[in-house]
């Protein structure tokens, strides 16, 4: 190191004492190039006081001779706010002090500047090519719902942009509609993000289809734009509500299939049982990570499974049979609570259930599947007896995803699998004859995909394929989306397949130029609906359901009321399936509303209290202690404490493992409208104490 530069760091430190000694080399210093005098510029310390301005030193006088003020501050910790003004008392050596910034930091502050404006250049980029994307999909759509015929004048690239003849909407009135959609709303997709995207729901979508299947209908659930072009919720659409809320009243029948003659129904679950101990359902699943674990043994093979202190041991070796035997047995649990389920329906009057499509989990998957036979054999032959000689109506109805009309062949092979996984489950029943016959499998057309009739084309094409046996039981329903009555009873003549008219989903699609909203016009078509159930033989079967009361677009009004307030313009041999959220407990205000065959078999339930089920045995009572005074003659005077063992308190009645969930002598299975709670134990409740102000407080009021 050189002599000038040892002397200037010794004069650093001596700076507040001899200021003179600076004199001497300020020509050696004033020769070294800029760069290098900043390095050995010190930095001036944090203040504890930032009111208090700095005081200047000579040396910095001489260090920074020439540098403007306006170069940027080494550090920002003492920088002042816009607002302030500088201090009156500031110098041209204050100044010099400001513009201490070495050059690594100059360019870092020049790079960091950069980066910002790049940032927001690339978020202007975006959003300039999610507009476009938008304005593309939307031109597009407008494209394809246009009525422009084909012409040979038009040219390649003109054509490119005219829509082909299979795409111009028949229905005049549905493509009014679509286009004033257009207008405002754009159809939901799946791989939206925001509050209203769906997510998936491995419970719903076990097997994962949904990444598969395209979207179920087309146009999908609609979102409306406001004035700026952002999404807003169907429900904040003031517009669209007051459109909906405007349309045409429905006009409904008059008449009551009375007296009642029919099997009234409901789906899958039975709330009064599924709250029972112990429960009783038909949904038992699980993840594929779960039968991946179940591989493992058990930390304690000797000890029962328990969700924290014995769990799989992953360090073990796997065994697929062991994941195997896990899951088939959640099915076989589930397929013999059906037993249980059948002769409680039974008792209450009820002849009729569909069954869930998750009663063997993931069996229809392309990986994981399996079939029921012969592990399943024995228990569904079970159910079916007990159902057969009951009289008990079973169906299934396979989920949304399970589509023959989609144009992506991996989506038809999962349709066609879990159809078939179906079609095993209901054949192992071993119903009687009519009731094998009965036991249907009931189906959604699935979605648009942009024109109708080539997903009509392509699930004609895909039914060829079936089984006799799927085709036997396969049967078509209209959905609240895309496909109305009209729409799929004329393939279903075509096709001989039974069509089951759901009427929840016909006021919110159906033909407006045939005829309205409602239940009245819909009866012109009784003959023809009811003529695809005769040709196979099978007995004809309607879906019911009504919208709550506050619903008023079509994606409020998809939604299920708790419970029916009356019953269809149906047959009175009809087998009517109650679509309610509160499954049988809709079937018993039906009964008690009309007076139903069984309305009188079931009473109100005990609020949170169940005379069904056995409970626990008491606490033995506490040892009674009581005093006892000696006699005088006693040697030692005074009180003596005795204590008295209490009788043990009786026993609970043990109840019979038949009668377990079955309402008890009284049939106590009916819960009012709102007090599904009354059927669990009630909640403790705790009381806060009020503290000594509250108390005052209360006092004054």
């Amino acid at each position: 190191m050189s002599a000038p530069y040892r002397l200037l760091i010794w004069c650093c430190k001596t700076e507040s004492r001899h200021h003179s000694l600076f004199l001497p080399v300020s020509s050696s210093i004033a020769t070294l190039p800029y760069v290098r005098r900043k390095t050995f510029t010190t930095m001036v310390a944090k203040r504890k006081h930032p009111d208090v301005a700095p005081q200047d030193s000579p040396m910095e006088e001489l260090l920074n001779p020439q540098l403007p003020s306006n170069v940027p501050r080494r550090s920002v910790r003492n920088a002042r706010k816009p607002s302030q003004e500088l201090r009156p008392s500031t110098t041209a050596t204050e100044e010099g002090k400001l513009g201490l910034m070495s050059t690594r930091s100059m360019i870092k502050s020049q790079k960091t500047n950069e980066d910002v404006g790049v940032d927001e250049a690339m978020v202007a980029l975006l959003k300039m090519e999610n507009n476009l994307r938008e304005a593309v999909k939307r031109q597009k759509l407008a494209v394809n719902q246009s009525t422009v015929p084909l012409s040979p004048e038009n040219g390649e690239d003109e054509a490119a942009f005219l829509p082909q003849a299979s795409r111009s909407i028949p229905n005049a009135r549905l493509a009014e509609q679509e286009k004033r959609d257009l207008e405002k709303k754009k159809p939901r997709s799946t791989a939206q993000k925001g509050p209203k995207a769906r997510k998936k729901d491995p419970k719903k979508d076990p097997d994962n289809r949904s990444d598969q299947a395209d979207d179920i209908s087309a146009p999908e659930d609609p979102e409306a734009r406001n004035e700026d072009g952002d999404f807003v919720p169907e429900e904040n659409d003031i517009n669209g509500i007051k459109q909906e809320g405007a349309r045409p009243p429905p006009v409904n029948s008059d008449y009551l299939p009375l007296p009642w003659k029919g099997r009234l129904g409901y789906a899958c679950l039975n709330t009064y049982l599924r709250s029972a101990t112990p429960s009783v359902f038909s949904s038992r699943t699980c993840r594929i990570a779960s039968i991946l674990d179940h591989r493992h043994p058990l930390q304690d093979p000797m000890q029962p499974e328990h969700p924290t202190k014995n769990r799989p041991d992953k360090d073990q070796p796997a065994d697929v049979a062991r994941g195997q035997r896990y899951v088939e047995s959640l099915g076989l649990a589930n397929a013999r609570d059906i037993v249980k389920m059948i002769r409680w329906n039974d008792k209450y009057g009820i002849k009729f259930m569909r069954l869930s499509s998750e009663m063997f989990p993931f069996a229809s998957h392309e990986e994981y599947g399996y079939k029921l036979a012969p592990f399943a054999s024995e228990v569904l032959a079970q159910a079916g007896k007990v159902a057969g000689e009951l009289g008990h109506r079973l169906t299934t109805h396979p989920g949304q995803f399970t589509q023959l009309g989609s144009p992506r062949r991996e989506v038809i092979r999962n349709a066609i699998r879990d159809l078939e996984y179906h079609d095993e489950m209901l054949t192992l029943l071993r119903l009687p004859e009519q009731g094998n016959k009965d036991a249907i499998m009931i189906l959604h057309m699935g979605g648009v995909y942009g024109d109708k009739a080539a997903s009509l084309d392509r699930f004609r094409e895909n039914y060829a394929k079936l089984s006799p046996s799927i085709k036997a039981r396969l049967v078509l329903e209209n959905d609240d989306v895309s496909w109305s009555v009209h729409d799929l009873l004329p393939i279903c003549e075509e096709l001989n397949i039974p069509l089951v008219l759901d009427y929840h989903h016909h006021n919110i699609i159906f033909n407006k130029d045939e005829l309205r909203e409602g239940t009245k016009d819909i009866i012109e078509l009784y003959p023809r609906i009811k003529a695809t159930w005769d040709r196979k033989g099978i007995t004809q079967k309607m879906h019911y359901s009504e919208s709550c009361s506050e619903a008023v677009t079509p994606r409020q009004r998809r939604k299920h009321r708790p419970r029916v307030m009356t019953l269809p313009p149906c047959a009175d041999t009809m087998d009517l399936m109650i679509e309610a959220k509160d499954k049988e407990q809709a079937v018993f205000d039906l009964m008690r509303n009309f007076r139903l065959p069984g309305w009188d078999t079931f009473h109100d339930v005990i609020p949170y209290e169940r005379e069904d089920e056995n409970r626990p045995p008491p606490k033995p009572p506490k040892k009674k202690q009581r005093r006892k005074k000696r006699k005088a003659g006693d040697e030692e005077a005074g009180v003596e404490e005795v204590e008295e063992e209490m009788p043990p308190p009786p026993p609970p009645p043990e109840i019979p493992e038949a009668e377990l969930g079955m309402g008890g002598p009284n049939n106590r299975v009916y819960w009012p409208l709102g007090m599904e709670e009354w059927l669990r134990p009630k909640k403790r409740e705790i009381k806060k104490k009020k503290t000594g102000a509250e108390d005052d407080v209360g006092n004054d009021e």
